[in-house]
């Protein structure tokens, strides 16, 4: 029995109030998930050009070393 379907056993035996509750948290959960892995894909271009950017500027020796005990 994998850990998932374990998981489901046990969710199983719950009562049905709880059984909708843990269903609707899962399923948004997945959800959400989703909409992170889209918006995360959609924004590569301009992640990709701010990094260019910020490397360009190190590059050009404007930037500074963070420290972040000083921060």
């Amino acid at each position: 029995m994998t850990e998932l379907e374990r998981a489901f056993a046990e969710a199983a035996k719950l009562p049905p109030k709880e059984q909708a509750a843990l269903a609707a948290w899962i399923l948004e959960e997945i959800a959400s998930e989703r909409r992170w892995d889209k918006a995360f894909a959609d924004s590569a271009d301009a992640l990709a050009q701010l990094a260019d950017e910020a490397l360009t500027e190190h590059r050009r020796g404007q930037t500074q070393v963070l420290e972040p005990d000083k921060l």
